[in-house]
């Protein structure tokens, strides 16, 4: 009994480290993009007076494919679908961290939804 209680013990102590390590690097691409995108695209990704809404039909990923996002990122982009100026490109965000934030705006997107373009 104390054996199948150790290996109880060992099983669920595992499961709970590699949800608590999911859970990290999941969050990971949302703390990414508070600290390098929201000032301009909105903490709700809703824009801002700085920059547009990442959770604009514009952005889905038959239209701005990851690696569009990735290009914008890491090297800028000129201003095509909104008056906002052009993008300067973000400093300091390797590509894992790229990755991260891209995965956390898909993931918004799924979740709430794109909203029309133009906005109304």
């Amino acid at each position: 009994m104390v054996l199948l209680c150790a290996v109880l013990a060992a099983v669920l102590s595992s499961c709970s480290d590699e949800t608590s390590s999911t859970v990290a690097s999941g969050s990971s691409g949302e703390a990414l993009y508070q600290e390098s995108c929201a000032s301009c695209h909105g903490s709700d990704l809703r824009g801002t007076d700085q920059g547009p809404p990442h959770l604009s039909q514009v952005y889905a990923s038959d239209h701005h494919p990851d690696a569009s996002f990735r290009a914008a990122i890491s090297q800028g982009s000129r201003a095509h679908h909104w008056n906002f100026g052009d993008m300067p490109p973000v400093e300091g965000l390797d590509d894992d961290e790229i990755d991260r934030i891209i995965a956390y705006v898909r993931e918004q997107q799924e979740i709430h939804g794109l909203e029309p373009y133009p906005p109304s």
